[in-house]
């Protein structure tokens, strides 16, 4: 708990945030040009759907980020409720607009695929559906984090919104399980093992670890940005204290 309240000073946190986003950027970057040279020019087309699987590299990362996002926003809204760290609550103010990007993307990227697997563009299933109010919930904490002219009181009510939406987590998880949809079950994360051919793994992890480099990169851009944002403000309140 004391490493926690160290890192929970924002000086601790520019500090150190200073030092490691070269690096994270850096890695994210290598990444992302190693995934989508396998992905797309070094990974064999799929026997039933071509070259539209590709769309997988894309679609399926970005639904893992949609719920890894969403994770975090309601573990750093209830570390913020509990030990009322200003630092978490940032974290996940700047979180939320990364994790509605993402779920975005899988929006997108599924009807596109959608549309010449399933001969539609949309269906009504319990997957796609829990995913929907998924983008619907992060859309509702950037909204809220920002209704308040108190941020304390905005930043508390998002929390409360992020730990109440986070039962669709293992709803959005499980639904393929739980209920008869028209999308597929899970190919990757089985007891089973995967189901997709191994030379399609891995250009899908390559892919999965550039975007999870690419949130923690925007993440401690964001942080920083909002806490020098914070310092400018101060120093502006309390010069115009002085000239009063």
């Amino acid at each position: 708990m004391a490493n926690l309240h160290r890192f929970a000073n924002p000086a601790q946190f520019q500090r150190l945030s200073r030092a490691l986003l070269p690096w994270v950027a850096g890695i994210t970057a290598i990444l992302f040009v190693l995934g989508l040279y396998f992905a797309l020019f070094a990974s064999p087309p799929d026997y039933q759907q071509g070259d539209t699987v590709r769309i997988m590299y894309v679609h399926v990362p970005s639904a893992w980020m949609s719920l890894f996002c969403y994770t975090f926003l309601a573990v750093a809204g209830a570390v913020g409720l509990i030990w009322r760290h200003p630092l978490a609550f940032m974290s996940a103010r700047a979180a939320a607009p990364i994790g509605a990007g993402f779920t975005f993307i899988v929006l997108a990227t599924g009807s596109l695929w959608g549309k010449p697997m399933w001969g539609t563009w949309w269906v009504w299933d319990a997957r796609l559906t829990s995913v929907l109010i998924l983008f619907f919930l992060y859309l509702g904490h950037i909204a809220l984090s920002r209704a308040f002219d108190d941020p304390a009181r905005g930043a508390k009510a998002a929390a409360v919104l992020a730990l109440v939406g986070a039962v669709n987590v293992p709803i959005i998880k499980f639904s393929v399980d739980w209920w008869n949809t028209l999308h597929q079950p899970a190919s990757v994360s089985r007891l089973a093992g995967p189901a997709i051919d191994s030379s399609m793994l891995p250009p899908l992890f390559l892919m999965a670890f550039a975007f999870m480099g690419y949130f923690f990169t925007l993440l401690l851009i964001r942080i920083r940005a909002d806490l020098a944002s914070r310092k400018v403000q101060a120093l502006r309140v309390a010069a115009l204290a002085a000239a009063e």
